[in-house]
């Protein structure tokens, strides 16, 4: 709800409320998702979410409360580039850092839902404008509450179906799966004879239930060496992906750089960089030519917004990721609406159960395209009676690396996030 700006009392931050929230089965999105709510002295309040940062929830809690206190109680939030610049520097850092930039993440988005309120109008008004009405979108793969997971994610046809049903249900043009094996910390490994063949099997499955209504986007989580994605990609060239996900590990454009120039499928990359600086690095290597920057890690909305200028100046597309909870989808949403080399952008499903149940007013998907919230700032207000009835009592991260190498002579499926 819009709220009279009161400049009496002043448009600073006051008060930081944070939430960390137990994701319930079937879970996807992760675990837990991190919201962040702060309050101007005024009494305008802004919702932000922080992503995949590699710590306990609750550490991640006090980290949060530590960045508010040093950095953004009693300031402008108006002010985000130079709020943005004392988190980037402080401790004597100054360089991408994913554990800093996640927390400065949900606290950047947080401001920009204020500003919006505060001017009452959408977040996409603030960053440029809208250059669209609606957002093109996709979503994973994900079983029905009565498959095995296990099973279904090493099942080609049971894919086919969901596929089919996506496109015929929803009208998604496009559907995403990793049926490549597990990632480790021990990757790049070279993916097994059998990942090869699973991987050709359920690609072209899913191709031919979905026809040519419908993209298929190849994910993996980074788990090859440039020569495994390389000889991966051919097996998929006959099946016209729209792209390529991560094929080899993030820390290395240069090397995710000769798997693109060695397929015709387009490679995209960008869940795990932060900042601008490491999507610099992506587009000068041409490692990829679709960036997928997660809001609540990358460093928030403008620094989204730069990442996407500097890809418009190399022909690359933006198609935000999303695997956490709703409030990094609506920042996703607002910048999407005023990026004008936005591609994509990423569901969990039809955003209903959890998801939904989380803010007073669901995210709307019609036809396969996300609807612009009708709200100032970015259009959604926590259901803050759900979220604490949730809390998150585990001590497991938001998502986590099989621990063992991967063995090309074992049952190496990937059993879903």
């Amino acid at each position: 709800m819009t709220q009279p700006l009161d400049r009496a009392r002043g448009l600073v931050l006051d008060r930081l409320d944070t939430f960390v929230v137990g994701n319930p089965p079937p879970g996807f999105g992760g675990r837990y998702f991190i919201f962040v709510k702060l309050t101007t002295a005024c009494g305008i309040t802004g919702l932000g979410e922080v992503y995949g940062v590699p710590f306990g929830a609750e550490t991640v809690a006090a980290m949060i409360a530590d960045v508010f206190e040093r950095h953004f109680a009693g300031q402008d939030p108006a002010r985000i580039e130079a709020l943005w610049r004392r988190v980037y520097g402080s401790g004597y850092t100054l360089r991408p850092d994913v554990s800093l930039m996640g927390v400065v993440s949900g606290l950047e988005i947080a401001c920009w839902d204020i500003l919006g309120k505060a001017l009452d109008r959408p977040v996409a008004d603030l960053l440029g404008g809208r250059v669209r009405e609606r957002l093109r979108a996709y979503t994973y793969l994900y079983p029905d509450p009565d498959q095995d997971p296990a099973s279904f994610y090493g099942d080609p046809d049971a894919a086919a179906e969901c596929a089919a049903r996506m496109v015929a249900r929803h009208g998604f043009t496009a559907v995403k799966f990793d049926p490549a094996g597990p990632y480790t910390v021990y990757d790049p490994h070279q993916p097994a004879l059998a990942d090869l063949d699973r991987s050709e099997r359920f690609t072209a499955a899913i191709r031919a239930a979905v026809g040519d209504r419908a993209d298929l986007l190849f994910g993996t989580h980074g788990q090859f060496t440039p020569a495994g994605a390389i000889r991966l990609a051919r097996r998929l060239e006959a099946y016209d992906p729209l792209w390529f996900e991560e094929p080899v590990p993030p820390e290395m454009p240069e090397e995710m750089a000769k798997v693109a120039r060695a397929t015709t499928i387009p490679v995209a990359t960008g869940e795990r960089l932060t900042t601008k600086y490491e999507f610099a690095r992506v587009l000068a290597t041409g490692a990829a030519a679709i960036l997928q920057p997660a809001l609540g890690r990358v460093g928030g909305l403008w620094e989204v917004k730069k990442i996407a200028a500097m890809g418009e100046a190399h022909y690359a597309q933006i198609a935000p990721h999303l695997y956490c909870g709703p409030v990094e989808g609506a920042a996703n949403i607002q910048l999407g609406l005023a990026c004008p080399n936005f591609l994509i952008l990423e569901s969990i499903g039809d955003w209903s159960g959890f998801h939904a149940d989380l803010l007073t007013t669901p995210i709307r998907l019609e036809d396969g395209h996300v609807l612009p919230p009708a709200g100032p700032g970015l259009g959604i207000e926590l259901n803050e009676t759900v979220a604490r009835a949730h809390p998150y009592d585990g001590t497991a991260l938001h998502l986590e690396m099989q621990s063992t190498p991967a063995d090309p002579l074992g049952d190496d499926r990937f059993a879903g996030g």
